[in-house]
């Protein structure tokens, strides 16, 4: 009697891990729309694949905003929990769910009304050894750092818009939706940040992303 129960206990985890890895190859071949459908349900694994999708660009934007990594990474963590929270509310179709997750970011951002001093030493690359192109090396990281606090320097909704552009490689149309504003006026916000970054760099700032 023993044995059998084992037999069947066996064949039931059996079927549980099957039945697993579906969900999982299910989950990873669905669209957004989908996932959030499946969050709205509670499917932890959908959510999981969300913040597989979402959440290093997320986090990208927000540390290229904040500067600071801990501040960077409440935002997302904060984001990912209205993601949670609101799944049910949201309707297909009506808006890309990465420019919805960006405006979040964004706007949380904003609220933390904290402008860094200084740029993070850990976003800036070291040379990889002290060869012949180490000087190279030098002066490309002490290009990075000046840019970094030029961008940390900017006023925080030009920094945004900076980061949207830069960061999340978003075009106008789609950043402008980000910051809740019109391409017009955004083209105009980036413009004034682009010149800002020329003038703190002496004419010669180019912004790149990450």
């Amino acid at each position: 009697m023993t044995a059998c129960a084992n037999l069947i206990w066996r064949g039931r985890e059996r079927m549980a891990e099957e039945a697993a890895v579906s969900t999982r190859l299910t989950t990873i071949g669905a669209d957004d729309d989908s996932l959030l459908a499946a969050i709205a349900a509670g499917d932890s694994a959908a959510f999981s694949e969300l913040m597989k999708r979402h959440g290093e660009r997320a986090f990208s934007l927000a540390f290229r905003i904040t500067g600071r990594r801990g501040d960077a990474e409440d935002v997302v963590q904060d984001a990912f929990i209205q993601v949670w929270t609101r799944a049910r509310d949201w309707q297909s179709g009506r808006a890309k769910f990465s420019t919805w997750l960006y405006r979040v970011v964004v706007n949380r951002c904003l609220d933390l009304k904290r402008k860094p001093v200084s740029a993070n030493i850990e976003a800036i690359e070291e040379p990889m050894d002290p060869g012949a192109d180490a000087l190279e090396m030098l002066e490309k990281s002490q290009q990075q750092l000046a840019l970094e606090k030029a961008v940390a320097a900017l006023p925080e909704r030009q920094r945004a818009a900076i980061a949207l552009t830069y960061t999340t490689g978003l075009k106008n149309a789609a950043a402008a939706a980000a910051m809740d504003m019109s391409v017009k006026a955004f083209e105009a916000l980036l413009v004034r940040a682009k010149r800002s970054l020329r003038a703190q760099l002496g004419g010669e700032a180019e912004v790149t992303g990450e």
